[in-house]
């Protein structure tokens, strides 16, 4: 399957497409902010070309079929208001990561919750995953209660090698 077929997604509320280089501010404040990654282990972005070269990056990957990466936009309004994406995925395709992200003043709304049903339901349906994995701080209690409600289980058998400080998730198809 080639990733392109999978660029616009949609739901009740909301609108899942492919990055553009107009994002380039608001991928700017999610890599930067505070906020955002206080529960992400990553290097923050501090300069907008660096916002660009990830986009770049990003729309590379996608285009490879390495990962799936959308802007969540509301229905009706273009600004991205966060991100979703599948990555890190097994040479089969059977296995796959799910990341995201979100502007603080949209959270617990229950917009994530809708953006990831929709992309594990598509990932099931059109892709063939069958297990996802999910990396989330320990103490990001926001993050573990969407993996929760979305049937996601903590794995305490495993840690992540990057991060002491986050904890496994694990979905699989059933």
């Amino acid at each position: 399957m080639e990733f392109t077929s999978l660029s616009n997604l949609s739901t009740t509320r909301l609108q899942l497409r492919s990055l553009k280089l107009s994002d380039e501010n608001e991928i700017f404040f999610l890599r930067s902010n505070e906020t955002v990654n206080q529960y992400i282990g990553r290097k923050r972005i501090s300069r907008k070309e660096e916002a660009l070269q990830f986009i770049n990056k990003i729309n590379n990957n996608f285009k490879k079929n390495e990962a799936l990466y959308w802007a969540i936009t509301l229905k009706g309004n273009p600004h991205l208001i966060g991100t979703v994406c599948l990555w890190n995925f097994t040479k089969d395709r059977k296995t796959a990561e799910l990341g995201y992200e979100l502007f603080p003043e949209f959270q617990g709304k229950g917009i994530m919750d809708e953006a990831v049903k929709k992309v594990i339901e598509t990932a099931f349906q059109k892709i063939g995953v069958n297990t996802f994995e999910a990396f989330t701080h320990k103490n990001n209690l926001r993050s573990r209660a969407l993996l929760l409600r979305n049937n996601f289980v903590h794995d305490s058998s495993r840690t992540d090698d990057d991060d002491e400080n986050n904890i496994i998730f694990v979905l699989k198809k059933s």
